[in-house]
């Protein structure tokens, strides 16, 4: 195992790496397939694309695509219902808490980066007292482009004044090493997240990969 060496900050995607809210995105979906007299899916259908949003959701309930007729309507629905729904069962994944309270008790700062609209994003980490620690939480809408476009982890960088190199960053889907490789920044692959439907990770360009929250800290400190 190669150590991560002098890692300052440690920025993480949010949905899949930080938290699991996959249940609320899948049911917000699925209450749709309800209304319109399909029958529901279990949880595990919509679990894999839960990292696509409302992308991923529509997808999997109705075979929609962003340019079928119909899809910016149904978006619309979906994020309404989302955002009713966001605080149900969302929780961090086990040992997302001790991870980062190891990170700020030896020194290092962490953050959030991630493509969820602010919208969604600012009252649900607002709602979790573990992201009270945060230094830093770039939305989807903080900056005019999306991962994997290095911009919004730049603008973590610029707003934490760190040199990308002291800066790692850690997400369940491939654009999040684009992304961090663009921004000049080392990788970590959460395998734990939702990956995608099919998706094999040993196929990402990436300098470390775990299985559990708590096992990017034997990176970290190994000799």
């Amino acid at each position: 195992m190669t150590p991560l060496e002098d890692v300052r900050c440690v920025l993480f995607d949010l949905d899949g790496t930080l938290i699991d809210s996959a249940t609320d995105l899948g049911q917000a979906a699925d209450e749709m397939r309800r209304l319109r007299g399909l029958p529901s899916l279990p949880d595990a259908a919509y679990r894999g694309s839960a990292g696509s949003g409302a992308r991923g959701m529509l997808k999997v309930a109705f075979g929609l695509s962003p340019d079928d007729a119909g899809y910016a309507a149904m978006r619309d629905e979906f994020l309404q219902r989302y955002e009713q729904r966001m605080m149900h069962t969302t929780r961090p994944f086990d040992g997302v808490a001790a991870l980062l309270a190891d990170l700020v008790a030896t020194g290092r700062t962490w953050g959030v980066v991630t493509n969820k609209a602010a919208r969604f994003t600012l009252p649900l980490t607002a709602s979790m007292p573990l992201f009270g620690t945060a230094s830093v939480i770039v939305c989807g809408d903080t900056t005019p482009h999306l991962k994997p476009h290095p911009a919004p982890l730049q603008e973590a960088q610029r707003q934490l004044s760190l040199p990308a190199r002291q800066c790692i960053y850690v997400g369940d889907d491939e654009r999040d090493m684009r992304a961090g490789i663009a921004a000049g920044m080392r990788t970590v692959a959460a395998r734990y997240g939702y990956l995608g439907v099919g998706v094999c990770t040993d196929d990402w360009v990436c300098d470390a990969a775990i299985d559990s929250p708590l096992e990017l800290l034997k990176w970290l400190d190994c000799p």
